[in-house]
């Protein structure tokens, strides 16, 4: 079988190092894992032959084989009986928990070299790089649920390193709902479908979930930011990452230091706001996954830089919270980030399935350089993931598939197993071994220089002999930093975690939990609670008892989305309505200075194809009715007098700017579009420009109208 080239996706597969001694190789006869990749690729080819999976030519692919025109079909008709085989077994088990994924390809280089902080080979030297893969998803739905629900986002990135995959797994949220991971399951289990009813998918707006919370005040910290805009993302380019825990840095020294990761986007963070989270629910369910995939295919390339927080243990000891608590954050005020990356992600998957669905990602991935803390939620989760996949991926060879499989070499004695792909060679399975003595391969062996080795001078380690279940004292505090970050909010940033609190607690019909939860809620801020009290039509309930008292930090401007809002126009959409006789002249010089500030601009029409305008043609990217003002981030419209007028009488074309209105953009707009903004209720106010003066406001929300289009608790 000739050799195929491989192709730049997978220049760097595992097949195209040389076997070293004890390596695991593929024989000649079955060619390397480049070649049955590019196999499978040619197959996409109009002109290859249809084949079944072994090969055999198909002549017939649409009629089963029969004894007769009208007879039975026959049991010999094995190419029925491997496609149907092959269909009811194309499912695998959903992930219990981030179920519903996006992911992408990309490179992670390093910018800035720390090598007195860690022997991590990616980060010893500026410029050098590394392929990534990274998979965005939410936490509560099952895999046919919807993007834009109130939700945790999942954000974890495999780091091909020459030294091993390195997984850093976390959220788009620095903090967690527990302490411990013995309390994961019973988490998991609150929030998810209530088990006698099947209901509500994808939804933290129900009894069992808020029983839970209620009942574990140190979740409070993690509701705060659960309830605030950060868990109604506007776009997944435009999400933080960070890898929640506390993990080690360790230099070629064997000095240790603590870390915290952060993902940076370099689009800036922005959200939606509740209504439109619903309505692009019902616009366009895909909304985050079809907004990443367009993105990267445009060129549009989204990126994160990558910041650390090091610390050392004189820090973490002077504290008023423990740094190995998964409630806890550093405030970016104490600790600054330090950028030391940045990653690009700058290509969509070939396949969902093969890549995205059976991707495996494992927190105890780590290469030397990077340590585990003692944090007890990392800790489970360590032992947790590796016994996942196997239950997923149906095998303990799970590190074969692609997608999971290192770019550098790998050796060892791991043998056989289902669906072992590799054929290793000779008879070394065990070590030691003196094989080598008789002159045959006697394998890799382990090196103390080069190998990992667990931080030895950890001082956060208790005596051995001691084992205990227990939590450290400054666990017990699960207020002071759900108030910091309340605090830390703009006004009307508050406005929509007591909004979101009044929404998600009226869908709770057991008042006992509604009103131990605003108890709770009277431990983080007096206000905060009586506004949901307020809200939800009760008297304000007692104040829980708080374990240890809480203590009053400073407010952190990081922690706000609206405090470090970008008035930036790049990676954002503008939708401009236009119709028949509208000007071209102007439209193109509206796209014209979208494009030239990073922006898309998106064409809007009442019909879709070639629309007849003044100076030309035009054809619309999406129809009215299929494209409403949630999935933009501004709206601007050119129409003549008597188009304004014949579509103030539709109501998708009011809706259009009601809604835009109504979540605080910028609408732009030409004198004859004045008709279908006063149908629409639309005042003038710094948002609300003529088209001329859309470039001085861009796409940045104008917050201060949200008082006048809605109630907020």
């Amino acid at each position: 079988m000739p050799k195929i080239p491989a192709s730049p996706a997978t220049d760097t597969a595992l097949s195209d190092h040389q076997p070293g001694a004890g390596q695991v190789k593929m024989t000649a006869e079955r060619g390397n894992a480049d070649e049955l990749h590019q196999m499978v690729a040619a197959g996409a080819d109009a002109a290859a032959h249809l084949t079944d999976n072994f090969g055999h030519r198909i002549s017939d692919n649409q009629n089963s084989l029969r004894a007769g025109e009208r007879g039975p079909t026959l049991l010999e008709d094995f190419v029925l009986r491997e496609k149907i085989f092959h269909f009811d077994h194309e499912r695998i088990p959903e992930r219990i928990v981030h179920a519903r994924g996006s992911g992408a390809h990309g490179v992670f280089e390093c910018t800035k070299a720390i090598p007195g902080l860690t022997k991590a080979s990616i980060l010893q030297k500026e410029g050098a790089s590394c392929p990534v893969f990274v998979r965005f998803s939410t936490v509560a739905g099952g895999a046919g649920s919807v993007d834009t629900p109130r939700d945790v986002r999942g954000f974890a990135v495999k780091l091909y390193t020459d030294s091993g995959n390195w997984d850093l797994v976390g959220n788009n949220i620095p903090v967690f709902f527990i302490q411990d991971a013995m309390k994961f399951p019973d988490l998991v289990h609150s929030v998810k479908m209530e088990a006698d009813r099947g209901y509500p998918q994808a939804a933290s707006a129900h009894d069992t979930f808020w029983d839970f919370i209620g009942l574990m005040p140190e979740a409070m910290h993690m509701i705060m930011w659960a309830m605030s805009d950060r868990t109604i993302p506007r776009s997944l380019r435009m999400i933080e990452g960070f890898g929640v825990h506390t993990f080690r840095f360790v230099n070629e020294k064997g000095d240790g230091k603590f870390v915290k990761f952060h993902w940076k986007p370099v689009l800036g963070i922005q959200s939606t706001t509740w209504d439109e989270a619903v309505k692009i629910a019902g616009a366009d369910p895909d909304f985050h996954r079809r907004d990443l995939f367009e993105a990267i295919d445009a060129g549009d390339f989204p990126a994160w830089d990558l910041g650390v927080q090091v610390f050392d243990e004189t820090f973490a000891a002077k504290q008023p919270y423990d740094v190995l608590d998964a409630t806890k954050l550093i405030p970016e005020e104490d600790i600054p980030v330090e950028i030391v990356g940045r990653m690009t992600l700058n290509r969509n998957v070939d396949n969902f399935f093969a890549e995205t669905e059976q991707v495996a990602f494992l927190p105890s991935n780590i290469i030397p350089g990077i340590d585990f803390s003692n944090d007890p939620l990392l800790q489970g989760r360590l032992f947790s993931y590796l016994d996942t996949q196997k239950s997923r991926l149906g095998t303990t060879n799970f590190h074969q598939i692609p997608i999971n499989a290192p770019k550098c070499p790998f050796h060892n004695f791991q043998r056989d197993g289902m669906m072992q792909t590799l054929v290793p060679t000779g008879r070394a399975n065990y070590e030691p071994n003196s094989l080598a003595e008789a002159g045959e391969n006697g394998g890799p062996r382990a090196s103390a220089e080069t190998g990992f080795t667990t931080f030895a001078a950890n001082d956060e380690r208790n005596d051995p002999a001691q084992k205990l279940r227990i939590r450290a004292e400054l666990f017990a505090d699960h207020f002071s930093q759900a108030r910091m970050f309340y605090l830390s909010q703009t006004e009307n940033e508050q406005a929509h975690i007591a909004s979101a609190l009044v929404f998600e607690l009226s869908k709770v019909m057991l008042e006992h939990v509604r009103a131990r939860v605003v108890g709770q809620l009277r431990n983080i801020d007096e206000d905060l609670a009586k506004r949901v009290a307020a809200g939800l039509a009760i008297d304000l309930p007692a104040k829980e008892k708080a374990a240890r008292a809480p203590v009053d930090l400073k407010p952190s401007d990081a922690l706000s989305i609206q405090k470090n809002a970008d008035d930036t126009m790049e990676g954002r959409k503008v939708a401009i309505l236009f119709a028949e006789g509208s000007d071209k002249v102007a439209i193109d010089k509206l796209k014209g200075d979208i494009k030239g500030a990073g922006g898309t601009a998106f064409l809007v029409a009442p019909k879709v194809g070639g629309i007849k305008v003044k100076g030309g043609a035009l054809k619309a990217d999406g129809q009215l009715a299929g494209s409403p003002s949630v999935l933009f981030d501004a709206v601007a419209s050119i129409l003549t007098e008597e188009q304004a007028k014949a579509l103030s009488v539709q109501s998708a074309a009011v809706q259009w700017f009601m809604d835009a209105f109504g979540h605080c953009k910028t609408i732009a707009h030409d004198e004859a579009t004045q008709i279908l903004l006063d149908k629409a209720g639309v005042e003038k106010d710094g948002g609300v420009v003529a088209i001329d003066k859309f470039a001085d406001v861009g796409t940045r929300r104008h917050w201060a109208r949200e008082a006048k289009v809605r109630d907020l608790a």
